[in-house]
């Protein structure tokens, strides 16, 4: 497929691109930054602005498909309104952990101890879900990653979630990024999720 990767240099999208380009996509590698995207065989860096939607479109036109790994404060309307404007009918953004329920009806962001500090970028990521939702034309999906999502060594395996935070024995709940990327693209191939959230950790 060729993937239009929006955030292509940052610890996730750079993962995401490194795996999309391991498994012979053609990746536009679209970043505000592209000296600094990853270099593979068939990604070629692009300079794009995500806050402008009229201008990405015309950036992203002939792609399949985007990948978005960009922060919450690109408005997922604005994505979505690029991705439209371009022809392109199918979008899977990199999510948070934030809204996934630790128990019923009780959301990680709501859990005793979770971090004062972190609240406004969880926050973020909600309401992106939400915005997310009351679209229904573009075939999206908000791939969230566990609870601690983290730079480290790439070991090929995770478990799929729904609503829920998965967590391990120990009742840790984290995974890489190049795991992450990993459970990404498998999504983008084999396309098991529409207009819903999903997560996964080890």
């Amino acid at each position: 497929m060729k993937v239009a990767m929006l955030g292509a240099s940052g610890r996730a999208g750079s993962e995401i691109t490194k795996e999309l380009a391991r498994r012979g996509h053609v990746v536009l590698a679209v970043d505000t930054n592209p000296d600094t995207v990853p270099t593979a065989p068939g990604v070629t860096p692009v300079k794009g602005d995500a806050f402008d939607a009229a201008a990405l479109s015309k950036l992203i036109e002939g792609c399949d498909v985007v990948i978005s790994a960009l922060r919450f404060d690109v408005p997922a309307a604005t994505l979505l309104a690029a991705a439209k404007q371009a022809g392109i009918g199918r979008v899977l953004f990199t999510g948070g952990a934030g809204s996934l329920e630790v128990a019923p009806g009780v959301r990680l962001i709501d859990a005793p101890g979770f971090p004062d500090e972190a609240r406004p970028f969880v926050q973020g990521g909600i309401t992106f879900l939400e915005d997310l939702k009351g679209d229904t034309e573009i075939d999206w999906i908000f791939f969230s990653p566990a609870a601690d999502f983290f730079a480290g060594p790439r070991l090929g395996h995770y478990r799929l979630g729904g609503n829920t935070l998965v967590t391990d024995e120990a009742g840790v709940s984290k995974i890489s990024f190049a795991d992450y990327a990993i459970a990404m693209v498998d999504e983008l191939e084999q396309h098991k999720h529409s207009r819903e959230r999903f997560t996964a950790a080890y």
